[in-house]
């Protein structure tokens, strides 16, 4: 049992929340009110949370050793010894094996953008988050790997359906915004200890990370914008009317930096999102208009 608690731990299922992507396509393709489409939705998430899963007790089994010797770290499952290595690496195996045969039984662009996140995100784990930069850029592409997925998992019964570039280019420019955050926060709280816990943030000044905030604030900003006004979206919803999504948008970049800057709460980006009431909020109002104008047009 001991085993087992610990390797529900390890898999992080709190961090699952990132998967939620995985509905993107469903969405912006209009269907909701299609059963088959929804379950291949939902097939999509449970698959990327399985890669998930095996990716963060991969992170683990790296960082064992450094995490023995971290104040709390050590307490980890496998740090503590509370979970067997052996067992813990088998799941993560067998979790990431039947996730990409599934992923391939549904349809092979899917496969393929499955296939693709797991092996970026083992290449994270061995080599991309020891270099500054590109450790940032390539969580931000997992999760436009995660966007494009949310439409080829739709292949099998909607083979037309599209996501819109500049939605890819949204949703990685504010995963570069969340990752900032974090890579700030972690800065900011290690203080001179920081390149011991990752030896890239030694090359991370506050100064750097702000700076690169607010570009890519902005950019997310303008990104989103255009993609609501732009002629195929405008073409494919039937109307203007995403626009009026643009406030919520800005609203909760707005929220967070706040957070992130007076409140020192941006370095868990997953659970500022689904605890801090002013944003779940505004992204409950804005997902409710965003259906509002897709199915009313």
């Amino acid at each position: 049992m001991r085993a087992l608690s610990g390797l529900v731990t390890t898999l992080r299922p709190h961090q699952w929340t990132k998967n939620t992507v995985l509905f993107a396509g469903l969405i912006f393709a209009g269907g909701l009110d299609d059963s088959r489409l929804v379950g291949l939705a939902v097939s999509g998430a449970v698959i990327f949370c399985l890669l998930s899963g095996a990716v963060y007790v991969l992170n683990d089994i790296v960082d064992l050793e450094k995490d023995r010797r971290h104040p709390e770290k050590r307490l980890r499952p496998l740090a503590s010894g509370a979970l067997p290595v052996g067992l813990a690496a088998t799941v993560a195996v067998l979790f990431a094996g039947f996730a990409v045969f599934w992923s391939y039984s549904i349809h092979p662009t899917f496969g393929h953008t499955s296939a693709g996140f797991l092996a970026l995100n083992v290449l994270y784990s061995l080599v991309l988050r020891r270099m500054v930069i590109l450790d940032v850029v390539a969580i931000a592409v997992g999760f436009v790997l995660r966007a494009v997925a949310s439409v080829e998992v739709l292949r099998l019964a909607a083979p037309d359906t599209e996501l819109s570039p500049w939605l890819l280019v949204c949703t990685f420019f504010l995963a570069l915004f969340l990752g900032l955050g974090k890579r700030r926060a972690e800065v900011l709280t290690l203080g001179e200890g920081a390149g011991k816990h990752r030896a890239t943030l030694e090359h991370y000044p506050p100064e750097l990370v702000n700076a690169l905030i607010g570009v890519v604030t902005a950019s997310t900003i303008v990104s989103y914008a255009i993609y609501t006004i732009w002629p195929g979206t405008v073409e494919k919803v039937g109307s203007a009317g995403l626009v009026y999504t643009v406030p919520f948008v800005v609203y909760g970049l707005f929220r967070y930096l706040y957070l992130m800057f007076a409140g020192d709460r941006g370095g868990k980006p997953s659970r500022v999102l689904v605890t801090d009431v002013p944003i779940v909020v505004n992204i409950l109002l804005w997902v409710a208009v965003v259906v509002w104008v897709l199915y009313s047009s």
